[in-house]
């Protein structure tokens, strides 16, 4: 567990506790649980004293324990124990806090069926402001449109709208799910073809170590990113995981090679030197075209 941050397992433990203190004025929990040494790990980096409540044997919560652990969170910008439910999606999860938890979520295609139907829409099917599409990538007519835009997770791919200032310069948007092993071989080829036209190509992403990895892998010119100021301000330590370590040097040489008054500059020192980031379904809808090369 990341000394910062509750994780799932405890904070469905801690949820059944706060159910049970409604009826009764304290729960002792056993230490020999591991979900309760890894709870009162976090309680000491949160600087919350547990006093008599710990014994050699057990934790004793009570009410006003739960009400510090919910100020520590919320100072954090995490949901508290009693707003943390498992079974969200990612973008309602960013709703309720900055942390993420992608064992409990609603996954992207957990609603969602694949259908044949005429070229025209079927009066059967609700008339929405976007559709998805499964296709031959070659059966797009790339010289029709005038930007790429990659999104690189699924759900926000299916929540994402080019109806924002960042893309009002450009008619004929192609939005395309980066893909997983369904469709990230159809992708790589299309970002190829896409590249030899020499037109903006738009990375829609995490802004991680990983992601931006991605982005320049794929020919990517630009990020959509929230303002530099909101970005400074949201960004959190919760997002380098260091499964991602293996990406930094890459991103590192990128930066090295950069102009010192390049636009991406800022934000790659948040990324880089203070190893803050954020999830693309916690950017915001304030997003803006920041060139990455």
């Amino acid at each position: 567990m990341d000394d910062q941050t509750l994780t799932a397992k405890v904070y469905s433990k801690l949820s059944d506790v706060d159910r049970q203190l409604r009826k009764q004025t304290w729960v002792d929990k056993k230490r020999s649980q591991q979900w309760v040494e890894t709870f009162i790990h976090w309680c000491d980096e949160q600087h919350i004293e547990l006093g008599p409540r710990l014994s050699h044997q057990s934790l004793r919560f009570d009410r006003a324990l739960i009400q510090q652990v919910n100020e520590a969170l919320r100072s954090q910008r995490l949901a508290t124990i009693g707003q943390w439910q498992s079974g969200l999606t990612s973008a309602a999860q960013a709703e309720q806090g900055v942390d993420e938890d992608k064992t409990n979520r609603e996954g992207p295609r957990a609603q969602r069926v694949l259908v044949n139907t005429p070229a025209s829409t079927p009066t059967w099917l609700s008339a929405q402001p976007r559709s998805m599409h499964d296709v031959d990538w070659r059966d797009i007519t790339l010289e029709q449109c005038d930007v790429l835009i990659q999104v690189e997770n699924l759900d926000s791919f299916y929540d994402f709208s080019p109806q924002t200032p960042a893309l009002g310069d450009y008619a004929n948007p192609l939005v395309v799910y980066r893909g997983d092993s369904h469709y990230g071989g159809g992708f790589k080829q299309l970002a190829s073809a896409w590249n030899t036209t020499q037109k903006p190509h738009f990375y829609a992403g995490d802004f991680d170590v990983k992601g931006l990895s991605i982005a320049l892998s794929s020919g990517a010119s630009h990020l959509l990113l929230p303002p530099l100021a909101w970005f400074t301000e949201q960004a959190t330590t919760f997002h380098d995981p260091a499964k991602q370590l293996d990406h930094r040097p890459h991103l590192q040489r990128h930066r090295d090679q950069l102009p010192a008054e390049h636009p991406l500059q800022p934000y790659l020192k948040l990324l880089l030197d203070q190893q803050r980031g954020l999830r693309q379904q916690w950017l915001g809808e304030q997003l803006e075209r920041v060139a990455l090369v």
